[in-house]
């Protein structure tokens, strides 16, 4: 395992991208990711707009506690492009595997490929470290084409999440 930080090693795999940790002046815009990515499960939801905004400020912020209690050193990092925030990663490093906690774009950004390569830059890390890559993924999220197709298996059922892992190639 290296000493370079995961986002310095994912950044040494995918330079197209700026990736540093999140800051105070990045919550609106996190916030509003976080939003972006429950849009569609709250369309039916017959909440006006702004109960439906409120509701998502306070699940965003109450994972966002859940996150920093829970996973103590791991890396919240906001992924960039052109100048551009676009999105944010989380990555827990532990010896034996790294948790991809979160991957998140913003809507004109999903769909070309971006989300792909720091997965696939995030798996080169692995392959280097001999580590697992584990994540919980959302039976109904598109991200499961994705994790799919790279070869992330199903390690078990957990109510509404599936738990994948990822194992380098011996």
């Amino acid at each position: 395992m290296s000493g370079a930080s995961l986002a310095q090693r994912l950044l040494q795999q995918c330079p197209q991208f700026g990736l540093r940790g999140e800051a105070d002046a990045d919550t609106a815009f996190l916030c509003a990711l976080y939003a972006a990515t429950r849009r569609e499960e709250l369309a039916h939801v017959p909440w006006p707009d702004e109960a439906k905004l409120a509701f998502l400020a306070e699940q965003f912020q109450l994972q966002r506690d859940h996150y920093r209690k829970n996973y103590q050193g791991a890396e919240f990092l906001v992924v960039e492009a052109d100048g551009e925030r676009i999105g944010r990663i989380y990555l827990y490093p532990s010896e034996r595997e790294i948790r991809l906690m979160d991957i998140a774009l913003v809507d004109a950004r999903r769909g070309q490929g971006l989300g792909a390569a720091l997965v696939q830059g995030l798996m080169q890390i692995a392959r280097e470290d001999g580590r697992e890559i584990t994540l919980h993924v959302e039976t109904n999220n598109p991200a499961l084409r994705l994790y799919d197709r790279l070869g992330f298996r199903l390690i078990e059922e957990r109510g509404v999440y599936l738990f994948l892992g990822w194992t380098p190639p011996a």
